[in-house]
């Protein structure tokens, strides 16, 4: 079970990487195996891994894309990766991990959220766009996997459960709605949140 979490600064105000550090500890028992960061201007992804399928480091998150255009964190598993990897074998996908977190990456550059529709298996995640200047949040049809967002005060934040949004000093003094579980598709500035 890993951990997700992140934050968009929807007036382009630069992350904080200590704000972003206490999302992503408030998650260190969801992913004993090491954390990850990435944090681009106003965009921060963060990540707790817990290693199931390839335990080596390249399988640390949030991943990038060999293009750097890609930005994954993902909590779950994808039960057919193996086939899709084989299907972005052909299409001429080159893969340096045995991770379903990279085949997972690469059906989102390569599909687009239609690689959602490709998935077996329960998951959350988001993948941010960094060309496009999107997040894609999606999790499992089932809601096997969690996944929770809020907006407040020109932020959005997003994590595997409650308190790593509550992190976030502005969400911890203001509370006008509660975060709220993704469930449906919804549109918001620059973000695609999908629920298959």
């Amino acid at each position: 079970m890993c951990g997700i979490t992140g934050l968009i600064n929807l007036k382009s105000d630069p992350i904080s990487p200590v704000i972003l550090q206490k999302m992503t500890d408030a998650l260190a028992h969801r992913g004993p195996d090491g954390e990850g960061h990435w944090i681009e201007g106003a965009v921060g992804i963060g990540h707790r891994r817990l290693a199931i399928i390839d335990l080596s480091p390249l399988g640390h998150q949030p991943m990038l894309s060999a293009d750097h255009r890609y930005v994954l964190t993902f909590n779950g598993e994808i039960y057919n990766y193996r086939e899709l990897r084989a299907e972005l074998e052909a299409a001429g996908y080159w893969f340096r991990s045995k991770t379903d977190s990279e085949v997972l990456l690469y059906a989102l550059a390569h599909w687009g959220p239609e690689a959602l529709l490709r998935l077996n298996g329960m998951f959350a995640l988001a993948c941010w766009d960094r060309k496009a200047h999107t997040l894609l949040l999606a999790r499992d049809r089932y809601g096997i996997k969690p996944l929770y967002y809020s907006q407040q005060d020109q932020r959005f934040a997003f994590g595997s459960e409650q308190k790593a949004i509550s992190a976030h000093p502005a969400f911890r003094r203001q509370r006008p709605t509660p975060p709220h579980a993704l469930a449906e598709p919804v549109e918001a500035n620059a973000l695609s949140l999908h629920h298959i």
